[in-house]
């Protein structure tokens, strides 16, 4: 897939195209029927599959201080759509100025100047252009003033349409099993191992700890079983523990996964410091509860570690 940041970075002559439009935060299944029909379209056509998206996301521009927080990192996102089989992702710097465009306005000179687009695929709750001004209906009118067509999409899902918000509602709750199944897959967090107070190593369960600007929507306090995976792709079995950890006093909200049936138990020869790692979130486990010492907890522990072997490997 080529990767195009910004309009200028678009080569002359590209097309004819096959567009849609979209924020596809999470990449969920919604998103990826579209993108399945983009990607159809386009073959049927002989032309080029396209996907256009936003960094920062809209929201963030025009209400920062209420803006949605974001299910996954850019580097995410565009390694994720580039598993859809698109020939192209334009990735528009939206702005202020930028939305100042009208409807019209994007389509001249974004779908048809820099993408030559005969296609554009979209759902029917499509908006765009200055103050969402447009519309599916609006699309429709320019693909037949501009000489395109417009194909819209069906809202898809199971008792409710896929959704973003049905994925941040889901993780906020702790329900990443839920997530999962309105993703396709896992949801993830990506970001580097730092220190923290190693209390982890000291009962006996060390664990890598995420930076807290680590990309991804951090589900509710819990447990949960998922994975790790390092930066050779290593996906290693992982009990991961999200909150402040109630039984210690002074403890920071964090994100840390304990690696389960680790190669070897030495202290040196498994070290993730400083590496860009995924977390992966399968099951919730149980809340986050304070124990009365530190026996109780490291019972606890033990009893995670073996449930989290249960979902993970003995399934």
């Amino acid at each position: 897939m080529h990767y195009w940041k910004g309009l200028e970075a678009v080569p002359p002559g590209i097309g004819p195209s096959v567009v849609t439009i979209g924020n596809f935060d999470g990449v969920h299944r919604g998103h990826r029927e579209v993108l399945s029909a983009v990607v159809a379209t386009a073959a049927e056509r002989h032309a080029k599959a396209v996907a256009i998206s936003f960094d920062p996301h809209p929201a963030q521009v025009h209400r920062p201080d209420d803006a949605p927080e974001l299910i996954m990192g850019l580097e995410d996102r565009i390694e994720t759509l580039a598993e859809e089989d698109l020939d192209g992702l334009l990735m528009i710097r939206y702005t202020l100025d930028f939305a100042r465009a009208t409807a019209e306005e994007f389509v001249a000179k974004v779908i048809v100047g820099a993408l030559n687009a005969c296609a554009v695929v979209v759902g029917h709750d499509v908006r765009f252009g200055r103050e969402n001004s447009g519309d599916f209906n609006v699309m429709v009118a320019l693909g037949k003033q501009y000489g395109f067509e417009v194909i819209g999409i069906e809202d898809v899902g199971e008792h409710r349409r896929w959704s973003s918000t049905w994925v941040r509602e889901a993780l906020n709750r702790g329900e990443v099993a839920t997530a999962a199944q309105i993703l396709g897959r896992p949801h993830r967090m990506r970001g580097e191992v730092v220190h923290g107070a190693a209390r982890g190593r000291e009962l006996g369960f060390p664990t890598a700890n995420l930076d807290p600007t680590a990309s991804g929507i951090i589900p509710a306090d819990g447990v949960y079983a998922g994975w790790l995976v390092d930066e050779a792709q290593v996906r290693w079995p992982a009990a991961i523990s999200v909150g402040s950890n109630p039984t210690f006093e002074g403890v920071s909200r964090q994100v840390e996964a304990h690696v389960i049936d680790r190669p070897h138990e030495g202290v040196e020869d498994f070290d993730l410091y400083g590496q860009q790692i995924i977390v992966e979130f399968v099951e919730h486990l149980r809340p986050m509860v304070a124990y009365r010492g530190v026996e109780a907890l490291i019972e606890q522990m033990r009893e995670d570690v073996e449930r989290t072997r249960t979902v993970l490997l003995d399934a």
